[in-house]
């Protein structure tokens, strides 16, 4: 197995936690315990889970995490369509970030097709 910082996927999940910070600066400062802190979460979560996954050496607990990563992928895309509702993302933030999402759950569906 490749190094986990290696991968691309890890790589993208890493610009995308950067990206996720930098758009939650703006959030109102009444939802710093609330969809702040979860979104950020969720995001540090996807590349955190597919590097302890691939620390693990055994397939099966890899495969575990990176579907625990694809969850957390699923996390962000719901926080992102509330943070659109409630008008604290731009439509153009909100469509940049949730396309980013879409791609890096799309990396994690190839990465664990191909290891089954």
């Amino acid at each position: 197995m490749a190094n986990f910082k290696d991968l691309l996927v890890w790589q993208k999940a890493i610009d995308f936690v950067t990206e996720i910070y930098k758009n939650t600066e703006s959030f109102p400062k009444d939802e710093i315990y609330g969809l702040i802190s979860q979104l950020r979460r969720a995001a540090v979560s996807i590349p955190s889970n597919i590097a302890e996954g691939n620390s693990r050496r055994s397939k099966l607990d890899y495969l575990q995490f990176l579907k625990i990563s694809r969850g957390s992928c699923a996390e962000v895309e719901t926080q992102l369509i509330i943070s659109k509702k409630l008008n604290f993302l731009t439509e153009e933030n909100y469509l940049k970030l949730n396309q980013d999402i879409i791609e890096i759950s799309k990396m994690l569906n190839g990465l664990i097709n191909s290891l089954q």
